[in-house]
């Protein structure tokens, strides 16, 4: 499939079969108590679980594994803030693939240590001053690597929504899919998934609400691009949705909302207090909009929540969900 041409639920079904060999078959969660809180059933797609503790491995491993010989050989490039990054080195170690990961200075420690530790070069970028995708370009077309975008790549897309074609297998018929957005390679995946599988399913995004790209995008029926937002959910810290998820989002999405880094850390406290789930700021967006009712017509539903990422320092995580 050309890089540029948007996927469709095939390209899911061919993505899982790659995904299967490679990746967790995560759990769905499930708790009385959330259900509580809630005012719904709940069923907890528990990505955080999943190898390099985040939803982006199925993503990498699903490009990767499209290269042809000569593209394996040469290597490639990603750029990302953690979790496409530990994704690309931990696929591409898997594949005997060289990999170069751009990754802006003040990413989280633990992160990086783990990217370089699946064997990736890393490349540091001030995310605030300089271009990410420009320096991965340069760094292409020096060395003869292939880019790999961490949403705006088909195959990325296609592996992703192979998280949510799992939740409806496991979970049965759903009312409301919500899932984190940043770029879009999720959500679109998941409403790649969802049509074929759910139809009747409403599915939303959830960003960031310093971060609202998205929502701007989609009420404005075009790409908006904002300065690089400042909030705890680090790996949804874009400006901007792809070429490739804004038609996805913008023509099967119900509607996408915002939830506030307090909301995050009330859900990340409630995550690990009642299910003992320790979940990143971004990985609880979606169920934080749920539980802050920004998610519309929710009462008595069934209600998928993919939970995408678990990837943050112990130090960083106490000091966020400590007392109140």
């Amino acid at each position: 499939m050309p890089t540029d041409s948007l996927p469709t639920f095939p390209d899911v079904e061919a993505a899982a079969a790659v995904v299967a060999q490679h990746a967790h078959r995560t759990p769905v969660l499930r708790s009385r108590r959330l259900d509580t809180l809630a005012g719904c059933q709940i069923h907890l797609k528990a990505e955080h679980l999943q190898r390099v503790g985040a939803f982006k491995f199925r993503g990498a491993i699903t490009a990767l594994s499209a290269l042809d010989a000569g593209q394996q050989r040469a290597g490639v490039v990603a750029f990302s803030s953690g979790n496409h990054a530990q994704a690309i080195a931990l696929a591409a170690r898997e594949l005997g693939i060289r990999a170069v990961i751009v990754m802006p200075h003040d990413a989280p420690a633990q992160k990086v240590a783990a990217t370089q530790g699946y064997g990736a070069e890393v490349v540091r970028y001030d995310r605030y001053n300089q271009d990410r995708e420009q320096i991965a370009t340069n760094l292409a077309a020096e060395r003869g690597l292939s880019v790999i975008p961490p949403y705006d790549h088909p195959q990325v897309i296609a592996g992703q929504g192979t998280a949510v074609m799992e939740l409806l297998e496991d979970a049965g018929e759903l009312d409301v899919i919500v899932t984190p957005l940043g770029g879009g390679g999720l959500l679109s995946g998941s409403i790649l998934a969802a049509g074929a599988l759910a139809p009747q399913a409403r599915v939303y995004g959830v960003e960031p609400a310093a971060g609202d790209d998205g929502v701007q995008s989609l009420r404005a029926g075009r790409i908006v691009t904002i300065e690089t937002p400042r909030t705890l959910a680090d790996g949804a810290q874009t400006t901007h949705l792809g070429h490739l998820t804004f038609p996805i989002i913008r023509d099967g999405v119900t509607d996408l909302v915002t939830a506030t880094d307090d909301e995050l850390v009330q859900t990340m406290r409630v995550l690990a207090s009642d299910l003992k789930q320790v979940v990143e700021p971004t990985g609880a967006l979606a169920l934080a909009a749920v539980l802050s009712d920004a998610v519309p017509d929710t009462a008595g539903a069934r209600v998928g929540v993919v939970l995408t990422g678990g990837n943050i320092d112990l130090s960083r995580f106490a000091e966020l969900v400590g007392a109140p």
